[in-house]
């Protein structure tokens, strides 16, 4: 890394090359701290949906209408 540090700064960059530069650099650390879900998450969550709906068709939990979900999903943001 100090190697690659040395050849940038020996090179002649014109102010604007020099900001553009430290954009795509910081650019690419704000990319890093992205979050994903796992795979473990994400199969857990449609089990507990597909369960939700079994419960729902076997007349054990009452369904939310549409506008309670979508209320529920404003209020989750």
């Amino acid at each position: 890394m100090e190697s690659l540090w040395q050849y940038i700064q020996s090179l002649s960059l014109s102010d604007r090359n020099k900001k553009w530069l430290a954009e795509k650099l910081v650019e690419d650390t704000k990319a890093d701290d992205t979050e994903y879900i796992s795979k473990e998450e994400i199969l857990a969550g449609i089990d507990a949906g597909l369960k939700e709906v079994k419960l729902c068709h076997e007349g054990k939990l009452k369904a939310k209408t549409a506008k309670e979900f979508l209320e529920e999903l404003q209020n989750e943001q």
